[in-house]
């Protein structure tokens, strides 16, 4: 051990305590299990996101009883998702079903922190501003821990059972352990996002012609994200560059809208973000598990990575309270997890690759949508099998 640092047991590290990280933490701590979660950045920070939360990712807000909260911050309720192709236009309402009628778009401000609330209620402990720099192996190989160094330089140790890297798409974890990718997209988009005050909306807005896809995404403190996308490429011209870029993409995709855009406020600066291919990668390994993008990414195009998130935290923690608990192998487990991620996460990923090319016509993305929206009411089922309920039907889901 290097001078100035001291190791702590836990059952498990996470690295990583944005959504994924966070709820896996929790869902370990309220299963009886010691867990420390670790970030680089502050408490309560920012980052890039889509906002929006499908149906099985508010289920499961709700089943761990933290909706309430997220409703109580002035995220407002969405009961309408419309699907504008141009010449088309579908309005589907948020049908009641698992007990909920509406669907939310919390701020990243708002839910990750809610979410380290609730993991911290139930015992986790978490350190911010602490940077993992490697992983500890034992004599054989097997991942025991992790170092890095505190917000105030020094040298940190913290060893554990289990390592769960749910540290994003350059996971420092991912790449430590080599952890294989299983399957891949081809490709990706450019997104540029920023918030709005007095844009009328009427719930989640997508609209795609052109080789372009654009939306309005209620959120918290009477604003709307406004975002436009296109084929993956470099931006330029800075601040006037990105401006530039949403509002072609959104006059292309969404030109009735556009006049919308132009009568309300901005609040804040845009926020460019050029994607890459989709990827699976392999779960786990011998003391180790990822979880979220850095386990599982697929392009924003879907707007589907929160509820992809929070997803693989609940499936992880249950198979990985089961391998420490003894009820199962940990390889079992972990090939366990590996199975039920792919099976929902394998089709997003394929068709939202598929989106994100835009290489489609109207008729095409809207045999798209169809294709999600079959996956995402599978991924419903799932969790409600898992939390005990009878499996949902089928049914479209918005």
């Amino acid at each position: 051990m290097s001078a100035g640092t001291t190791a702590r047991h836990h059952d498990v590290v996470v690295v990583g305590a944005r959504c994924a990280g966070a709820a896996t933490a929790m869902l370990l701590a309220r299963r009886g299990l010691r867990v420390l979660v670790v970030d680089r950045t502050r408490y309560g920070s920012d980052t890039v996101s889509t906002h929006a939360l499908m149906r099985g990712g508010v289920l499961q807000l709700h089943r761990w009883g933290v909706l309430d909260d997220v409703i109580a911050s002035g995220t407002p309720p969405v009961r309408t998702t419309t699907f504008d192709y141009g010449t088309d236009r579908l309005v589907i309402p948020v049908k009641p079903a698992v007990g909920l009628d509406a669907l939310y778009a919390p701020r990243r401000t708002v839910l990750d922190r809610i979410l380290v609330d609730a993991a911290a209620a139930a015992g986790v402990t978490f350190r911010f501003g602490t940077t993992v720099t490697g992983l500890v192996r034992d004599r054989v190989g097997r991942v025991s821990g992790v170092v890095g160094r505190s917000a105030g330089g020094a040298l940190v140790e913290e060893r554990a059972r289990v390592v769960v890297g749910a540290d994003g798409v350059r996971s420092l974890v991912a790449e430590q352990v080599g952890a294989p990718t299983v399957r891949e997209g081809r490709w990706a988009s450019s997104v540029v996002y920023g918030y709005w005050s007095g844009l009328d909306v009427d719930g989640y807005e997508w609209y795609f012609a052109d080789r372009s896809a654009a939306g309005f995404i209620p959120t918290g403190d009477g604003q709307v994200c406004a975002f436009a996308a296109g084929p993956a490429g470099p931006f330029s011209g800075g601040t006037a560059g990105r401006d530039r870029f949403l509002r072609d993409r959104l006059q292309r995709a969404a030109p009735s809208a556009t006049a919308r855009l132009a009568g309300a406020d901005r609040r804040g600066a845009l926020v460019a973000y050029t994607g890459r291919p989709g990827w699976l990668r392999r779960a786990g390994g011998p003391g180790w598990l990822l979880v979220g993008d850095a386990g599982a990414y697929r392009d924003p195009i879907s707007a589907h990575g929160i509820s992809d998130a929070l997803r693989d935290a609940e499936l992880a923690a249950a198979a990985l309270a089961d391998a420490l608990g003894g009820t199962a192998h940990e390889r079992e487990a972990t090939d366990r997890f590996q199975a039920e991620r792919d099976a929902i996460a394998g089709p997003i990923l394929d068709v939202t690759d598929r989106m994100a090319s835009f290489r489609w016509d109207t008729e095409e993305i809207q045999g798209l949508h169809l294709d999600l929206s079959t996956s995402l009411a599978a991924e419903v089922a799932l969790l409600r099998t898992i939390h005990g309920d009878e499996p949902a039907a089928r049914e479209p889901v918005p």
